[in-house]
């Protein structure tokens, strides 16, 4: 049994323990080696051979340890050394940077509730490390992704831990597999050994549902093999229908890799699984036709990305004629520049030929169609009243500037 204050390696003081799976321990220890003191805490993974450990537990340890030393992504821990203790027992360790902060879990199990905005940031964080491993050379999979393994570091950026489980694709097919993930959160696929990028991003849809819902996804109802999380909370269409596609039960109904995932979440697009069948490796996150295309009204003035249905743009008559009542039901207050004097002539012009893209941005819209019955309306009313108004008030203008003129004539 080892006690705190232990030197493994006459290297590597432990000080606490962080976790003990009955297989692996891992503790917090101190480097009596390194140069600098910030430096000097780090984190030791044994492994004691024998007993309940099989071959297969042995080899994924030092996959881990293998794999961690290619690897070099300011959010993955640093691989530090790997060692061998023969005391009576024979340990294997595994030594990695240590990263000051708290798991998901904990701030799940405080209470902690996780808005949409602060789910989106986490999503981002987790694909770009995704993406980085998905792309190497073989590609890395990390096939345990979940709140454990998602560390909110003291710097405030994520951090994927735990390679435990890790997989690179260029290791042979066999007959034989070693069955690894956690159950929740691993897909059906991967339970077969048949793991590809698409099944750490199924585990990563898994792990956003349980920091919006708060409950953890083996405890929430599933139809057709797919949890079931909606009427649990309430999100934008379009990031509840991102989600609900990194959870397909098919791994082809699923995004392809890391990078489509994160370019579908920026963009607002997602790819709709009934609109065509083709195989994991061929998908492909566009920007659809207009009916393929889930509704992204809302998503902001200032989001590039986001791609405005062909069928709206075109010149906004409501906005035209009566852009001082027309911003304010459909959130554009780029038209109270309007009130100014000099420029307002301008803006108004503005407001006809950009009123449609801007406000389909600016707030949320039910459908296309409801989009256009409520521009359609505005421009009835700045037919009939904005109109004749502004009519007026140009002739009335024109009578003050034609009277001023005639008085400095005289």
């Amino acid at each position: 049994m080892l006690q705190a204050e232990e030197i493994l390696h006459d290297r590597y003081q432990i000080q606490r323990q962080l976790g003990n799976n009955g297989i692996r321990q891992t503790w917090l220890a101190k480097d009596l080696q390194a140069t600098e003191l910030e430096n000097s805490l780090v984190v030791v993974k044994l492994l004691a051979f024998g007993g309940a450990v099989q071959w297969d537990d042995l080899k994924l340890f030092e996959r881990e340890g293998q794999i961690l030393k290619q690897l070099n992504h300011p959010c993955i821990p640093k691989y530090i050394d790997y060692f061998c203790i023969d005391d009576r027992n024979l340990w294997f360790g595994l030594v990695q940077q240590y990263i000051p902060g708290v798991s998901l879990k904990e701030k799940l199990l405080a209470g902690e509730r996780f808005t949409e905005n602060k789910v989106r940031k986490i999503a981002v964080k987790i694909l770009r490390i995704l993406t980085y491993l998905h792309e190497l050379n073989p590609g890395v999979l990390h096939r345990d992704i979940k709140p454990s393994n998602l560390i909110w570091g003291a710097d405030n950026q994520i951090y994927l831990v735990d390679f435990g489980a890790v997989q690179d694709k260029a290791a042979k097919e066999g007959v034989t597999f070693t069955v690894v993930g956690t159950y929740g959160y691993a897909p059906m696929e991967q339970f077969g050994g048949r793991a590809v990028p698409a099944s750490d991003l199924y585990a990563l849809g898994a792990t956003l549902i349980h920091l919006l819902t708060g409950y953890p996804p083996a405890d929430l109802p599933q139809k057709d093999l797919k949890i079931q999380f909606v009427d649990r909370v309430n999100l934008s269409s379009s990031f509840e229908n991102w989600i609900s596609q990194l959870i397909e039960p098919a791994p082809e109904n699923r995004f392809a890799n890391a990078r489509k995932a994160l370019n579908a979440l920026k963009s607002g697009d997602t790819v709709h699984p009934q609109t065509e069948t083709i195989r994991p490796d061929k998908i492909e996150v566009r920007h659809l036709d207009i009916k393929e295309v889930i509704n992204n009204s809302g998503c902001g003035l200032y989001n590039k990305y986001a791609v405005v249905p062909e069928e709206i743009l075109g010149w906004n008559w409501g906005a035209f004629l009566m852009p001082w009542l027309w911003m304010w039901p459909n959130y554009v207050w780029y038209g109270l520049l309007c009130f100014i004097p000099h420029i307002g002539w301008m803006m108004t012009i503005a407001l006809g030929a950009k009123g449609n893209e801007w406000a389909w941005k600016s707030r949320r819209w039910r459908s296309i169609e409801h989009f256009k019955q409520h521009q359609r309306g505005w421009a009835i009313a700045g037919i009939m009243i904005g109109a004749p108004v502004s009519i007026t008030i140009w002739v009335l203008a024109f009578i003050s500037l034609f009277n001023q003129i005639f008085d400095l004539a005289n």
